[in-house]
């Protein structure tokens, strides 16, 4: 049975849930997603560990004020209120990747293992955009210039879900109508303020010891999937993965097989390959 808590970090106070009992796995959503997007992971976890995910700040029903912050602190206090001093194999999407890369380095001794999925990695090299993708991309400043908040919405599944490299509507049904109900409260949410975070994480991989399966989609940005590879290839213990035909929530679009890889990584993370 899912338990649905409240964890305070400073003045907010963020929405966490967990089932299941054993090894601590914690999931951080993409910031274009709230803690909804690992339901099927914690569904099928769950049985065999403890899952736990929550919503980061401007996020699903996590709570909080203007304030500068610290992502890691975030999730630091959600590891104190659900894992006790346990160290937890964290599963990380997009910005929530670079949270956990983050943690892993300010923290090594709280992670046990790490799942990188489409990760943003601080210091990483600039991304140089084909015209096409820079075409997108000026579409959707357009749209976030103007307020437009559907528009932006709608651009935002074409990039993030579909993938700039397949057609628009790739991905369609239940699944795009659960990103724009997440992503639209993401974008009608009130500011929170910015973390402080600032680790120069990539400059820093060969200094995290613990495994870590890192995971892209075919279909993401080409400078999204060169990253995650480079970011693979650094990490001492680094093992890489691409996901055919799927974009940058590879997770969401594949449930059953990630939520499998990730039973595997736990169980042997020396083999993730």
């Amino acid at each position: 049975m899912h338990s649905v808590f409240d964890v305070m970090s400073g003045q907010a106070v963020l929405a966490a849930q967990a089932v299941g009992d054993g090894i601590p796995v914690v999931f951080l959503h993409a910031a274009v997603c709230d803690r909804r997007m690992w339901r099927a992971q914690l569904d099928g976890l769950g049985a065999g560990y403890r899952a736990i995910a929550y919503d980061r700040r401007g996020a699903g029903d996590t709570r909080a004020e203007p304030a500068t912050h610290s992502a890691v602190a975030d999730l630091i206090a959600v590891l104190d209120a659900a894992t006790g001093d346990a160290p937890a194999v964290l599963v990380g999407c997009s910005q929530g990747a670079r949270v956990a890369l983050d943690a892993a380095l300010m923290h090594p001794a709280r992670v046990r293992g790490l799942v990188l999925i489409s990760p943003t990695v601080a210091g990483a090299p600039e991304a140089d955009l084909a015209p096409a993708m820079q075409a997108l991309m000026q579409s959707l400043k357009a749209a976030e210039a103007a307020g437009d908040i559907d528009r932006v919405n709608a651009l935002k599944a074409r990039l993030f879900l579909d993938g700039p490299l397949a057609a628009e509507g790739r991905v369609g049904g239940v699944l795009r109508e659960q990103f724009l109900d997440m992503n639209g409260r993401v974008l009608r949410a009130a500011p929170v303020g910015v973390s402080a975070d600032a680790v120069p994480a990539f400059d820093r991989l060969s200094e995290c010891q613990a495994p870590t399966l890192v995971a892209w989609g075919s279909l993401d940005f080409p400078h999204i999937q060169e990253r995650a590879r480079l970011v693979a290839a650094r990490l001492p213990h680094g093992t890489p993965w691409e996901v055919a035909g799927a974009a940058h929530l590879p997770s969401l679009e594949r449930p059953a097989d990630f939520t499998a890889r990730i039973a595997a990584f736990i169980r042997r993370p020396d083999g993730a390959a």
